[in-house]
């Protein structure tokens, strides 16, 4: 499979490239972290020695032995004694090693050193090791594709883009699933493979988790009420009609840990009028919606929904710190900000009904700000009004950020 490129991160990362800070790619497993490192290896290598280049990918059955950070630096330290010239240093999936920021901070401390990590669980971000690392360290979280990488990976196939756009609310978009020419059957399985390896691996494993049926009936929930406002009471109450009892501490931290995981993301609500974070009922989104259908939960008769979600995930690649926006009793899908400055998004289906429209238009109208405001939906037709912005959703993801 070819590799793709992914300027999104590549235009990132390459700013930072011979620079002292380490470079952390996190995201979910299987997304295309190792794969953008492998990027920025290639374009090291015109003009680094080979030697000077050194890789580790925890995950490789080579590497097993390497747990703790006594056995990599043991392992490091005859790599990179005499040698001249700045070293290159790729961690691969580095929260498998205990104890590695000791090493890192060491080749920081002791080399003319440029390192670049991936991770997939960002709770080796937090707490003490944010302190140890602080401002020494770079973070990207990398995405499954977005459309428009997804149309790149597969425009030498004989699809229409509206026909990959039917593909990708399907599938989603994880990279691997290039290796099954969209067969939806194949797609599927290695779908429900790749959650289950991140749900056991990256959550019931690492947090210790016992009673797995709660937590697997939780996460279920999650999944299936994607853009759904609810809380952890809520939850709770759908258990108790299962005669089930679930504290709504167990609900909150076994989605905590799912975030952690980057299996699903929580978005806050925000009062737009009275400028705060409103600490209830938040939505909770998937990271790649193609899970959901893999799981048995119809994106096509929830689309709706599954377009929201894929809005969502489109601008958090595109740099947007994203929340959910109340005017009142009104909701705003997403209010996205990047750099000071907002956008606004209200994401529908069809813009068929004058009940629709007046709907989606009219949230804007207590919104005094002269930000940008759009209607996405599938409609061809433009029903731009008043200064918002209708957009096509295929046109939209496709246009050059």
């Amino acid at each position: 499979m070819q590799i793709i490129n992914r300027p999104l991160y590549m235009n990132q990362i390459s700013k930072f490239i011979d620079k002292p800070v380490i470079k952390i790619l996190t995201g979910m497993r299987r997304v295309g972290k190792s794969t953008l490192m492998t990027m920025v290896r290639e374009l090291l290598l015109d003009r680094v020695p080979n030697e000077n280049i050194i890789y580790f990918n925890f995950d490789s059955f080579s590497n097993l032995h390497i747990r703790g950070w006594k056995s990599l630096f043991n392992q490091l330290k005859p790599l990179i004694e005499n040698k001249d010239g700045k070293l290159y240093f790729f961690f691969d999936e580095i929260q498998l090693v205990e104890g590695w920021e000791r090493v890192v901070n060491g080749l920081l401390v002791d080399f003319d050193a440029d390192i670049y990590i991936t991770g997939s669980n960002s709770s080796m971000l937090s707490g003490d090791l944010s302190t140890s690392l602080a401002g020494r360290y770079v973070h990207f979280e990398v995405q499954p594709f977005t459309f428009s990488e997804f149309c790149e990976a597969y425009k030498s196939e004989p699809y229409s883009v509206d026909q990959l756009f039917s593909k990708y609310l399907l599938l989603g978009g994880m990279p691997f699933l290039g290796y099954f020419n969209l067969e939806e059957e194949a797609a599927y399985k290695y779908l429900n493979d790749v959650y289950h390896t991140v749900m056991v691996k990256d959550v019931l494993e690492y947090y210790q988790i016992r009673d797995v049926d709660i937590f697997n009936r939780i996460l279920n929930f999650a999944v299936e009420n994607i853009g759904h406002t609810f809380s952890a009471l809520s939850i709770r109450k759908y258990f108790k009609g299962e005669n089930r009892q679930v504290s709504v501490d167990t609900v909150l931290n076994y989605l905590e840990y799912c975030q952690k995981a980057y299996l699903i993301k929580k978005a806050s609500r925000y009062d737009t009028l009275g400028k705060k974070l409103l600490k209830v009922e938040e939505k909770y989104y998937i990271t790649d919606h193609g899970f959901r259908q893999a799981r048995g939960f119809s994106n096509q008769k929830d689309i709706e929904r599954v377009l929201e979600n894929i809005v969502y995930i489109e601008l958090i690649a595109r740099g947007y710190d994203v929340k959910i926006g109340k005017v009142d009793q009104q909701e705003i899908d997403f209010i996205a900000e990047c750099e000071g400055k907002l956008a606004y998004y209200q994401v529908s289906y069809l813009l068929e009904s004058e009940s629709t429209r007046q709907r989606e238009f009219k949230v804007y109208d207590k919104i005094q700000d002269h930000f940008p405001k759009y209607v996405l939906s599938m409609d061809k037709l433009d029903f731009s009004q008043q200064g918002i912005e209708h957009r096509n959703i295929i046109d939209w993801l496709l246009e050059v950020h």
